[in-house]
């Protein structure tokens, strides 16, 4: 029965996009190019040979929540109705329904019914960009961007280490990446913990793994929520969440998945390490310290539980966890007080080894596909967002509605930050720029410094980046044959650990049943993907 639902979804799934590509089918921008005058900028070619904009675009990309609660496409984002008043280009977005855009990626790219450009997290396609652009999904880009692409040509000269990022094993450029174009842009998760509570029960905010199952029991045991009710949940777990920042698990230097050690990759779950982990992860759960339900726990239900006033410590982003529970709580209760934890370590004293860190460039960014019939003026447009004017309309919106210069320092205005509609900041920078998640640009640290407007967000960012960090690994890029054979692998050991995981921690797998969990993962082929990952890190080191 869950087959046939699964399979009726998809269908569903790859009905709409064929409904919603269909204007396009086999057509690129060139399809829908105006039969006027084609030496002008925004029609195609200009005159006398020299590479004008395109007149039209078809644009797959997925919409931003926070876009989506004022908008139904991004032509509602200003950066964009600005930019098509100066380069001419007008661009027919295509979203994928929220929740489902990896079918409908998947949906889209088989059937060959591709619009112009695809924004996209390409680093982690099925057999890797190289296949994506033998394959005749997308095109090589180099050539293109050396001639056409002044501004991110200028970018990568100065920052080779971006190029090495956005370069295949093959040599390929297959994006206009999106940029963390500063150190400070890239640390944004980590642990959260009410300091107020701390306060009422005498306590630091811990930082090594005995510190933290103390401040845990006084929470549980103390009720610091004041409302005569042991109703408090110390801990909030998030497994997802724990695959970004490594939140305890970092303390014995491992993660949930693959990391390295001088150059050696190795697989968390099946280190000795890990079943240290799961032990501390099973006590604190067996003693209640852990939310008893945190495995059925999805966002919703995470806002209902944080804002109740319940919860003593989660997993969260700077922005939508700390800063916009912050902001909620604020108004019942002004004492609220949501600080970042540091990162968890076994000795007092040591440096962490794990955080989340998030590499400049993610695998995320936009290439133009080979259905395209002016890549040249397609390149030439996506540049624009690279130089000074693209780099101030992404990254801030409109000078004068979103944002004023002061003392030459770009100052979103009150619509961003203090929204006369009732908008969260995220909401309402949406409304104006891609700075609050992503696109094919350069982010800018003077957006971040804002967004962080609380002093607690400020600090959290500059808690949550102290750790060496060395064991992550960078994008790196399978073969093809590689992927495919990875994935196989990878997938069936992914749904075994999810569900032996939570097992271990809720007591339902003794701990003792750690060592055969080891040896059913060795046999599903784990060596074999530690294989493939480390062919692929020595590629990427050699670069």
């Amino acid at each position: 029965m869950k087959t046939n639902r699964k399979r009726m979804t998809r269908l569903a799934i790859f009905m709409l996009i064929v409904a919603m590509i269909a204007g396009c089918s086999g057509k690129g921008s060139g399809a829908e190019e105006p039969a006027g005058d084609k030496g002008k900028e925004g029609t195609g070619v200009a005159s006398g040979g020299e590479t004008g904009y395109p007149g039209q675009l078809t644009y797959w990309v997925s919409l931003n929540a926070n876009a989506s609660a004022t908008m139904q496409d991004m032509n509602g984002i200003a950066a964009y109705q600005e930019m098509e008043k100066l380069t001419g280009t007008k661009v027919k977005f295509q979203h994928p329904p929220a929740g489902q855009e990896a079918d409908a990626f998947n949906i889209m790219v088989s059937s060959g019914n591709l619009p112009d450009v695809v924004e996209h997290g390409w680093a982690n396609v099925s057999g890797g960009p190289d296949k994506a652009i033998s394959d005749g999904s997308i095109i090589r880009l180099n050539e293109l961007i050396e001639e056409h692409a002044p501004n991110l040509s200028k970018l990568l000269n100065e920052h080779p280490e971006y190029k090495k990022l956005i370069t295949t094993d093959g040599g390929n450029i297959y994006v206009f990446p999106f940029i963390r174009g500063d150190e400070y842009l890239l640390t944004f998760n980590g642990l959260i913990i009410r300091k107020d509570w701390l306060d009422q029960l005498n306590l630091q905010v811990p930082e090594t793994i005995d510190e933290w199952y103390e401040v845990l029991k006084a929470i549980k045991t103390q009720d610091p929520n004041g409302n005569g009710q042991a109703d408090e949940i110390p801990l909030l777990l998030d497994m997802d969440m724990t695959g970004i920042n490594h939140a305890f698990v970092g303390a014995w230097g491992i993660t949930t998945g693959f990391y390295q050690v001088d150059g050696k990759v190795q697989y968390g779950p099946i280190q000795p390490e890990f079943k240290s982990y799961l032990e501390t992860m099973s006590k604190w759960y067996a003693e209640g310290l852990i939310d008893q339900d945190y495995a059925a726990t999805d966002g919703t239900l995470k806002d209902a539980k944080v804002t109740n006033n319940q919860v003593g410590a989660f997993s969260g982003y700077m922005g939508s966890s700390l800063g916009r529970y912050s902001e909620l709580m604020l108004k019942s209760n002004p004492d609220v007080n949501l600080v970042g934890a540091p990162n968890v370590v076994l000795k007092k004293g040591d440096t962490p080894l794990l955080g989340q860190k998030d590499s400049p460039f993610n695998g995320f960014g936009a290439a133009v596909t080979k259905a395209n019939k002016f890549p040249a003026e397609t390149v030439k447009w996506l540049d624009y967002k690279y130089g000074e004017e693209g780099h101030m309309l992404f990254n801030f919106g409109v000078e004068g509605v979103s944002y004023e210069m002061k003392d030459g320092y770009p100052t979103y205005t009150d619509e961003v930050m203090k929204n006369p509609d009732g908008l969260s900041i995220t909401q309402a920078l949406s409304k104006y720029n891609l700075a609050s998640y992503s696109g094919p640009f350069v982010q800018d640290r003077r957006y971040v410094e804002q967004y962080s407007a609380l002093p607690q967000q400020k600090a959290a960012i500059e808690t949550w980046m102290k750790a060496e960090n060395d064991r992550l690994m960078p994008i790196i890029s399978p073969t093809a044959e590689e992927s495919t054979r990875y994935a196989s692998i990878m997938n069936d050991i992914n749904t075994y650990y999810e569900e032996m995981v939570n097992k271990f921690i809720m007591g339902v797998e003794p701990i003792s049943g750690f060592d055969q969990f080891v040896q059913t993962v060795q046999g599903m082929g784990i060596e074999e993907a530690l294989q493939i990952q480390q062919s692929a890190l020595d590629r990427f080191n050699s670069r």
